[in-house]
């Protein structure tokens, strides 16, 4: 409990203040930690009935040449949770000393209640990381869910519970965009701060936030009864924001669906980090995406780059000809997106409803098919969006969520290293 380290640094500083020698020693009697670095190694015999007693000890010169590796001055227990784990000594006359024992011995213990709640701390940290890897890497023929649950159990946690999960990914802007006078951050340096401000909101003693590599933190957020999902992305964006406003990052989220066991729960963060990923191609700036509103393009993001790229040619082929194409593809795009309706596609698009029409003539003469026939329109809108995607979006299978525990997104505007 009271590594040599720490004995060490306490010992060492303590005796540069108070001016005579501190020594720490375990609860064997052994010296792990003295103001003169001699000694450590040694046995302290004084020790040993001090631990047992709980009390305070002093000797003179006669008494302590009687007793092995002892010295004259006061012995004092290091008390921790009702234990004796060591004790600590201060090396001179008794009369001179006897004023600096119940200081130094308090010091000592309150850096030792330090020590141990830091520690505990960085150890639920990192099984919280370990049980969000296993979660996202979750595979039912190797690992029983069971067994997670009960994992999750020792730290606090009900997987049980309704959840969503949430996965971040923050980025340093490049130079041109940063704003002047904002220095350049590392993700690897700002992990603790970027952690502490998701567990400011996500603050539900039942949500589980880790970070699972430089620059993105998941989050397995409880949903209380009734919690909308409007609420939610409200939540994300304020991460967002505190995120830009004190630290000058970037940064977005992805939104899975909700889930009450632990495949759903490793479908709804690999959900969530393809809807990240999805969304830097499609919805240019926004903060926050929602995988349900991106799954069309996740299962074409699922589809081999040959297929996506033989749909491709075959039904656009006469539109990317066209020095216009980019419109034409989001006109398309648009027009289906908002329930074919001429009115709220024009909205979308930020244009006149009469162009809209020109370009929806225009579709219609090069591809030689009306937009209004379903089957045509819907070839063409995937096809769009398969364009949208663009070369590298799938890699394979489960294309997106294979790197679903962090790393470099591509369509990404920021560089998560220094710039």
């Amino acid at each position: 409990m009271l590594s040599p380290s720490l004995a060490q640094e306490i010992a060492s500083d303590t005796s540069a203040v108070i001016g005579f020698n501190v020594l720490i020693t375990d609860a064997e009697g052994l010296v792990i930690g003295s103001g003169d670095s001699s000694r450590v190694g040694s046995f302290h015999e004084a020790s040993v009935e001090v631990i047992r007693t709980k009390e305070p000890a002093t000797h003179n010169a006669s008494q302590a040449q009687g007793l092995r590796g002892v010295r004259p001055g006061v012995t004092l227990p290091l008390v921790s949770d009702g234990q004796a784990v060591g004790t600590v000594g201060i090396t001179g006359t008794p009369a001179q000393v006897r004023r600096f024992g119940l200081l130094v011995k308090r010091q000592t213990e309150i850096l030792l209640r330090e020590s141990v709640m830091l520690r505990s701390r960085l150890l639920a940290e990192r099984a919280t990381e370990k049980l969000l890897a296993d979660i996202a890497s979750y595979d039912p023929q190797v690992v029983e869910g069971d067994f997670l649950v009960y994992r999750a159990a020792e730290l606090g946690v009900d997987l049980r519970l309704r959840r969503v999960a949430v996965a971040f990914e923050v980025a340093v802007p490049h130079a041109a965009v940063r704003r002047p006078g904002t220095p350049a951050r590392d993700m690897t340096l700002v992990r603790s701060e970027l952690l502490r401000t998701v567990r400011d909101v996500f603050a539900d003693p039942q949500d589980i936030v880790a970070g699972t590599a430089p620059g993105w933190i998941g989050v397995l957020h409880r949903l209380p009864a009734r919690r909308s999902t409007a609420a939610l992305v409200a939540d994300c964006r304020r991460v967002v924001d505190v995120l830009a406003a004190q630290d000058g990052l970037t940064a977005r989220a992805g939104i899975g669906e909700p889930a009450t066991s632990v495949g759903g729960l490793h479908d709804s963060y690999q959900d969530a980090c393809d809807a990240l990923r999805l969304g830097a191609r499609l919805t240019g700036a926004a903060p926050v995406h929602l995988v349900a509103d991106l799954r069309v393009h996740q299962v074409l993001a699922g589809v081999n780059q040959s297929a996506r790229n033989r749909l491709i040619e075959l039904t656009t082929a006469e539109l990317r000809a066209q020095p216009d194409w980019p419109a034409l593809r989001d006109t398309v795009t648009a027009w289906c997106e908002s329930g074919f309706h001429l009115v709220r596609a024009s909205a979308a698009l930020h244009i006149h409803r009469n162009t809209v029409v020109y370009r929806m003539h225009k579709i219609e003469q090069l591809t030689g098919r009306p937009l209004r026939e379903h089957r045509t329109t819907m070839a063409l809108y995937l096809a769009c969006l398969a364009d949208q995607l663009g070369a590298g979006a799938a890699a394979g299978p489960r294309g997106l969520a294979h790197r679903s525990l962090g790393g470099r997104n591509e369509g990404s505007a920021g560089d998560s290293s220094v710039t």
